[in-house]
Formats: structure tokens, sequence, C-alpha cells
């Protein structure tokens, strides 16, 4: 009879209170969540083909799971590294990805001490685009694609756009709506319809 496989302790009350909380939580990514109730479940005695029933799985899928959960902890929750795979970031990558929408853009104009305006690379953006923050972001050592960018910045409902005049864009996201009114158009001059009788009288 093969023997029972079950999810070990967690090693302290942090890792015990972060996979509680993940497996319960409505924002993270949902293949993490399944995987933290895998083993949520696990600790509370339900069996493999169970926590597979539950969750939507094979139970294999559960099984490996939870041994690599008990050699890895929560670091095993996550998918391994493979051929086209793009990595996931950590949380704290995340942050810092987002508190790059709140910095000036490198190209964008900023006034220095002396008054004088100035841009830390005037051949880069001078607004945020998803190009980008995604060049920014891997020039600081997180390597991020630039449809994770969007994913993650819609994800946390961040604006990255800035409204500016549609003449001198260039974003190549953006697009003019519509035309724009000209004042110089003519306005029609209205005949003044004369005061004389036409018709003929007797």
């Amino acid at each position: 009879m093969p023997k029972l496989l079950r999810a070990r302790a967690a090693e302290d009350a942090t890792e015990d209170r972060e996979l509680r909380k993940l497996a319960a939580s409505r924002h993270a990514p949902g293949d993490w969540i399944q995987r933290a109730r895998m083993i949520v479940r696990s600790w509370e005695g339900l069996r493999t083909t169970a926590i597979a029933a539950e969750v939507g799985c094979h139970p294999q899928t559960v099984r490996e799971r939870i041994a690599r959960f008990n050699a890895e902890g929560l670091n095993g929750l996550g998918d391994r590294a493979g051929a086209g795979r793009k990595p996931r970031l950590t949380e704290a990558e995340r942050s810092r990805l987002i508190a790059l929408v709140a910095e000036p853009a490198p190209g964008r104009l900023v006034r220095q001490a002396d008054g004088a305006l100035a841009a830390a690379d005037e051949t880069q953006a001078a607004h945020w685009t998803l190009d980008a923050l995604a060049a920014a972001a891997q020039a600081r050592g997180i390597r991020v694609a630039r449809s994770q960018v969007r994913r993650i910045l819609r994800a946390e409902r961040v604006r990255w756009r800035q409204p500016r005049a549609w003449a001198t864009s260039t974003d190549p996201e953006f697009a003019p709506k519509g035309r724009r009114s000209s004042r110089s158009t003519r306005r029609r001059r209205r005949t003044r319809r004369s005061s004389v009788s036409t018709s003929s009288g007797p």
C-alpha cells in the first residue's frame, strides 16, 4: 500500500500565516491560490484524491505540489523556470515596478537646483510608456516583459499614461480622438430678406 502523502507542518508562524492568507486571497495569481489551498487542505487532513476533486485537478498534480512544498516551502508553489517561460516577479519587484510610475520619465524635463530645465536622458521618452517602463525596470535588475508590465499595472489600477496635446504625442499607443475644430471656419452670411413685395399689385 503506497505511503500516505501529506504536507509537512509549517516551519514557523510566518510561513503558516502567509500560506493561509494566500489560500484565501482573491487577488493573487490563480495557480498560486490553488496550490496554497492544496497544502492547507492537506493540513486539515484531506487525502490527495479529495483535494484534487475539490480544486479541480488530477490527484498526481496534488501529490507533486505537496512534494515540492515539503522540499522547498512557499517557493515550491511557483513554477520552475523553463524555456520560454517568463520569470514570476517577487512582491518586492512588483512594488519597485509600480513605484517607477511615480518617478519622472528619463526624458522628462525636470527643473534643476539652478532653475534650468534638464532631462536625465534626452534620448529617452519624456512620458512613461509600457516600453519605457519595461526598459527602466530591466535597468534596475527586474526581469519583466512589456506584457507583464501592462498586466501588473492594470491589476493594481495604476495609470501610467499622461494626457498631453495630440500633436506632440510620441506614444505609439496614443491616438487622437477625432478632429479638432477650427476657429478659422467662416460663418455663413445670412441673406437679408427684402421688405419690398415682389407680388404684382392691381
